[in-house]
């Protein structure tokens, strides 16, 4: 599964949280009401993509930033980057592209 990097150590994403008044328990309940499932991400894991210093977390799954930048209605890309090289590519490839044959 693809992970994606938070911006700005997560500087954008609290910069948005303080422009919809929201606070990290409330934007993880928005994320419940954006997702079909209508689990969203936890509060746990909202705090850890939006805070900062050593219980801060930098990549986060997909569909949790996709939730996350949903809930706040603004762009995926505005808050989070798709890292350099996919690790789902590299396991498979040989150096000429040849796929792995397993």
């Amino acid at each position: 599964m693809t992970d994606l990097i938070r911006k700005g150590e997560g500087k954008p994403l609290r910069d948005a949280m303080k422009r919809h008044g929201v606070t990290q328990a409330e934007l993880a309940a928005r994320t419940r009401a954006v997702d079909a499932r209508g689990q969203g991400v936890s509060v746990a894991t909202v705090i850890k993509v939006t805070g900062r210093g050593k219980t801060a977390a930098d990549k986060c799954r997909l569909r949790t930033a996709w939730l996350i930048a949903t809930a706040l209605d603004e762009p995926l890309q505005q808050h989070f980057d798709m890292p350099s090289v996919s690790t789902d590519t590299v396991g498979r490839c040989k150096p000429h592209g040849d796929s792995d044959p397993r």
